[in-house]
């Protein structure tokens, strides 16, 4: 949990750490993607954003259990906004996983806002 936000996705987007060629192109759909899922309820309720490699997982996110969750949406959404693929196949596979996870994580998100209905109701 206490790594970098920003060193993970790079990582997963096969770039290295120490460059910092296209850390505000990756930066900016980092935040996008984080906006994304504050409006499904994902996160502390509070938008978050990164500025750097110092933002940390743990900043914005304490549920080990959807955090690679988590981090697969925010991999695909800054994949597909930055370096999106060249073959349709891809590209749609890639967008299908991202509709999935987008429909798990808000409805994860709203079992836990479940209030009991009383009966009759």
């Amino acid at each position: 949990m206490n790594t970098s936000i920003l060193s993970t996705i790079k990582s997963m987007l096969g770039y290295e750490d120490d460059s910092l060629k296209y850390d505000t192109d990756i930066i900016n759909n980092i935040n996008l993607a984080f906006m994304i899922l504050s409006q499904i309820g994902v996160g502390s309720g509070t938008p978050y954003s990164i500025t750097s490699s110092e933002n940390l997982w743990s900043e914005f996110f304490e549920d080990n259990k959807r955090l690679e969750s988590v981090k697969m949406y925010i991999y695909l959404k800054t994949k597909l906004g930055f370096d999106p693929p060249t073959s349709a196949f891809v590209l749609d596979a890639m967008e299908r996983q991202l509709t999935q996870l987008d429909f798990y994580l808000h409805i994860d998100n709203d079992k836990e806002l479940v209030v009991e209905v009383p009966n009759g109701l």
